[in-house]
């Protein structure tokens, strides 16, 4: 499957609000497979659809180390319904903000309905790296994004280091 362009800071597009999926069809799945073949490219541990650039609710994950059998997870329209009062910090990056990272805190367990890509519904119980991950990819479903979680000088600090580079790569007319 192609390996689609990832759609980096400062593009507002990751500032979109996703939209749900309507038709679980064959479309969808080769979509999902692309954005698998994309996320193990880069490499990553999870992508959300917003971040090449198709604004619907789609996720993957796959929290496999190297030395380990890929296990990708697919959510649609996932949704968080339930969040724990205990909190974890994790170190998160980004493949949209590359090379950068930063503690982030959030809660420690959650609960997440979602469907597979035939329509199935489906609900996980999620903590550790699987519950940070989710909430992370969910957040882009909703335009936010991970920096948003951390200190406003930091993020302020980040958003202009990326836009100057996006001014650099930008083609001379």
């Amino acid at each position: 499957m192609p390996v689609k362009p990832l759609v980096l800071l400062p593009d507002p597009v990751l500032r979109q609000v996703s939209k749900p999926v309507q038709h679980f069809d064959t479309k969808l799945r080769g979509f999902a497979a692309d954005m698998l073949d994309t996320m193990y490219d880069a490499p990553g541990i999870g992508l959300a659809a917003i971040q090449v650039g198709e604004p619907v609710r789609l996720v993957v994950i796959d929290l496999a180390k190297e030395d380990e059998p890929k296990a990708p997870r697919i959510f649609i329209n996932p949704v968080i319904v339930e969040r724990s009062a205990e909190r974890s910090v994790y170190e998160e990056g980004c493949l949209s903000i590359p090379d950068y990272y930063a503690e982030v805190e959030r809660p420690s367990h959650v609960r997440v309905d979602y469907f597979d890509e035939f329509g199935n519904a489906a609900q996980v119980e999620a903590d550790g790296l699987l519950a940070t991950c989710l909430q992370h990819e969910i957040d882009h479903l909703d335009g936010i994004l991970f920096i948003d979680h951390i200190s406003r000088l930091k993020r302020d600090m980040v958003i202009r280091k990326f836009r100057k580079l996006a001014k650099d790569r930008a083609p001379a007319i």
